[in-house]
């Protein structure tokens, strides 16, 4: 029993005779820990799966489009791989052997403007994502622009981010230095109390528990799920809350860390992300060590897709068990529509040149 439960450890704080210290944190006598050492075992979910692999080079397409309508015929050759990618796609791109560089095709111009319409009509929102994002950050509320860059498809920010909006909202967003580190930072310029509304909250100011759906055919032990129910029942507290006094680990602090990525993986427009896109958030966010394995132990919660050679982590109640989004944010609609598009325009070239060619490239399709 004491393998599969876990040794049972209690941390109590030193009291502090600051009364408004007992007030900010009424989970002070809840520090115990009863993790489960076990997470459960990884089941396939095949519905999930799909909603990450129907997703397979859209990234690099639409870096390429953008690229090709902000490039002229003086830029340098395109990469190997990115070639290829036009050649396959006639749909988008017209390619000619008296030219390095593929043009783009009157549908990906269509495609292309109603993307940047869309950008630019949802730029209200991506403003608040983006601050929110960097409330999460609630000790230093600024992260480094690297680790923004590595979220930025998920977020939905334009490429050209740090040029069409950061410099234009100087009542947001600061650029900025920190001493001894060689990294540009992004920080927050105001703390606004109306965006410090985590999304389990929205609609239930009360709500404690986090939704829970499981792959069919998961098995679970009886043990996790009494820890489970016992450990939802916990004070739920707002990821945008400063808490430098948890015990990382304990169960209260487990919920802390739960509550971050299911705040931030709604931040991202398709509610997913890439595990290793997290991994720079540790430090910013107040996190323990070997953080991403929270993602193992609720199930219920995120999936781990292992789609496209990556763990992508998925937020299972924002698909509500199917394969589309229940609400979708514009950008995620016009993505869908180059979706459709390269799905019936793959490989109308194929011939054995092009497979010969990604073979010899190590591409992998």
């Amino acid at each position: 029993m004491a393998a599969e439960m876990g040794l049972v450890t209690f941390s109590f704080f030193k009291l502090r005779s600051s009364a408004a210290v007992i007030r900010r944190l009424p989970y002070l006598f809840l520090q115990v820990s009863t993790l489960v050492n076990l997470p459960p075992k990884w089941t396939k979910d095949r519905i999930l799966d799909h909603a990450v692999s129907r997703e397979k080079h859209l990234r690099q397409i639409l870096e390429l489009i953008t690229t090709l309508v902000s490039s002229d015929s003086s830029s340098p050759p395109l990469q190997p791989y990115t070639g290829y990618l036009a050649r396959i796609h006639p749909s988008l791109f017209y390619s000619s052997s008296s030219s390095s560089r593929p043009t783009l095709s009157p549908l990906a111009l269509r495609l292309y403007d109603e993307e940047q319409h869309i950008l630019r009509e949802s730029l209200p929102d991506t403003i608040v994502r983006l601050r929110k994002l960097l409330m999460l950050s609630t000790a230093t509320r600024s992260l480094p622009l690297h680790v923004i860059d590595q979220l930025r498809f998920d977020l939905g920010l334009p490429t050209d981010y740090k040029i069409t909006i950061l410099p234009h909202y100087p009542q947001f967003f600061r650029i900025h230095r920190v001493p001894d580190d060689e990294r540009v930072w992004l920080g927050l310029v105001n703390w606004e109390v109306s965006l410090a509304v985590p999304e389990l909250r929205r609609d239930n100011p009360e709500n404690l528990e986090f939704p829970n759906r499981f792959t069919r055919g998961f098995g679970m032990k009886r043990r996790w799920l009494e820890w489970l129910s016992e450990w939802q029942k916990l004070p739920y507290i707002s990821p945008y809350e400063y808490t430098p006094d948890i015990d990382p680990r304990t169960d209260i602090s487990e919920k802390r860390n739960v509550g971050i990525f299911h705040e931030l993986l709604h931040l991202m427009i398709g509610k997913k992300t890439e595990r290793k896109n997290v991994s720079n958030l540790r430090k910013a966010f107040r996190l323990p060590q070997k953080f991403t394995k929270v993602f193992e132990r609720h199930p219920g919660i995120f999936y781990i897709s292992r789609k496209l050679d990556t763990h992508t982590v998925v937020l299972r109640e924002a698909y509500g068990g199917g394969k589309e989004l229940l609400r979708k944010h514009p950008l995620m609609e016009i993505r869908d529509k180059y979706i459709a598009v390269l799905k019936t325009g793959t490989m109308e070239n194929d011939n054995s040149d092009c497979s010969d060619e990604a073979e010899e490239i190590g591409f992998r399709y």
